[in-house]
C-alpha cells in the first residue's frame, strides 16, 4: 500500500514539475510549482518526516511562492509575447539530451545497490537543526543571499520598466 501511494504521488508530483517547465503562462507555471511542492511534501509524510513535510508546506508553497506570485504580478507579465526564435536548433538537441539523462538514470539505478533507510531519527527539528547548523551553514546562507538578491533584482527591474513608460 505504501508503495503504491508512494508511487502515485512521484507521478503526481513529476507531472507537475514537468507542466512548470511547459506552461506558457507563469502564473501557471507558478501554480504548477506549489502542486509540484505539495506532493512532495506528501512524499515527506510517506517517509514519517513530517516536520519536513510541514517545512515544505510552510516555506516553499507557502512563502516562497507567495514571493514568486507577488513579483510575477510586480513584473506586470502579461501574456507572452511571440518572439523570433533565434535559436531554433537548440530544439533538436533536446532529444540526445534526453537519450542520455535517461541513459544516466538507468545506469545510476543499476550500478549502486538500494539504499537503506537510516535507523536514527529523520526529519526531527534536531538532526535538522545539528545538520543546518554545522554541516550545511554554508550552502543555508548562499541560499538565502541569493533569493534576496532575486528580490532586489526584480524590484530594479520593475522601476526601470515603470521609469520607461
Amino acid at each position: 500500500m505504501e508503495k503504491a501511494l508512494f508511487l502515485i504521488l512521484a507521478a503526481v508530483c513529476a507531472v507537475a514539475a514537468l507542466n512548470v517547465v511547459l506552461q506558457r503562462n507563469p502564473l501557471y507555471s507558478a501554480l504548477s510549482l506549489i502542486a509540484t511542492l505539495c506532493s512532495l511534501a506528501a512524499i515527506f509524510i510517506t517517509l514519517q518526516a513530517q516536520f519536513i513535510a510541514a517545512i515544505q508546506v510552510v516555506v516553499y508553497a507557502g512563502a516562497i511562492m507567495v514571493l514568486f506570485v507577488f513579483v510575477i504580478m510586480l513584473l506586470n507579465v502579461t501574456t507572452a509575447e511571440r518572439t523570433i526564435d533565434r535559436h531554433r536548433y537548440l530544439k533538436f538537441l533536446a532529444i540526445p539530451f534526453a537519450g542520455l539523462l535517461i541513459t544516466e538514470v538507468f545506469y545510476v539505478i543499476t550500478r549502486f545497490p538500494q539504499a537503506q533507510m537510516p535507523t536514527g531519527a529523520i526529519g526531527t527539528t534536531e538532526s535538522i537543526g545539528v545538520y543546518l547548523f554545522n554541516q550545511y551553514l554554508l550552502p543555508f546562507e548562499v541560499t538565502s543571499i541569493l533569493i534576496l538578491m532575486a528580490m532586489v533584482g526584480a524590484m530594479v527591474l520593475a522601476r526601470r520598466e515603470e521609469k520607461g513608460k
